[in-house]
């Protein structure tokens, strides 16, 4: 299954804040999709939420596990390689079936540019399988690197893996949002939707995980979260 983006040319032109975007998602979600579906969407956020799992993932002043994982097209992506060029953005999202994590990868792509300009790198994450990521990657023009996740194994470093709630799996069969198939894995496991920002040495700048998978951070705090990283740094070089 794939998500129908609003521009299947690939060429992302919606420059509204990701809110903005988000908003206009969720009112066509409380329109069309039935309350009771709704309702069982909203149980498995709640329940996340009371588990705390966002509050319990890694955060800002911790060191990031460092990982070598195939992008899309196979090739091996290493944190070590990646850090030796600049600081690093990773963002962890659920799959290609998801609009929010399109919506949230499309928004990426307008800044992907301004990233690389800041010396940064920008990569995601998935529990997909590399075919699946390749869709995604082409279907979506991303101009950035779609990590392969095999059971989560990194994504459990970070402290952002969770089970899907068995009466949620129900409704994505239904929807044929296949977890098994699409990730490759029975275990019907996903991360939180989550971003980091990573400095040179490992140590996290900038981290945004939430349980609620409809709200994201903003494209331009992560950059602004660079940006303050590079005057941090010549101030103390000053």
């Amino acid at each position: 299954m794939k998500w129908r983006s609003l521009s299947e040319s690939g060429s992302y032109s919606d420059m509204r804040p990701l809110r903005e975007i988000f908003a206009e998602r969720k009112e066509g979600i409380a329109k069309y999709v039935p309350a009771d579906v709704q309702a069982v969407h909203a149980r498995a956020v709640a329940g996340l939420k009371a588990q705390g799992l966002g509050a319990k993932a890694l955060n800002a002043g911790l060191k990031s596990p460092s990982f070598e994982l195939p992008d899309h097209n196979g090739k091996l992506v290493s944190s070590a390689n990646l850090l030796t060029k600049g600081r690093l953005v990773l963002s962890f999202i659920r799959g290609r079936w998801c609009p929010f994590c399109v919506g949230q990868m499309e928004a990426m792509n307008y800044i992907a540019t301004q990233i690389e300009a800041a010396g940064a790198s920008l990569v995601a994450v998935s529990p997909q399988t590399e075919k699946q990521a390749f869709f995604m990657h082409d279907q979506h023009k991303l101009a950035y690197p779609l990590l392969v996740d095999a059971h989560n194994q990194l994504a459990r470093q970070f402290g952002l893996v969770y089970r899907v709630p068995e009466e949620q799996q129900g409704l994505y069969r239904s929807t044929f949002v296949n977890l098994p198939f699409t990730n490759g894995d029975p275990s019907w496991e996903l991360p939180i939707p989550a971003t980091f920002v990573i400095d040179c040495d490992g140590t996290i700048l900038f981290a945004s995980a939430n349980e609620d998978y409809t709200d994201r951070p903003e494209p331009l705090e992560i950059l602004s979260a660079i940006r303050l990283a590079i005057d941090s740094a010549r101030l103390r070089m000053e």
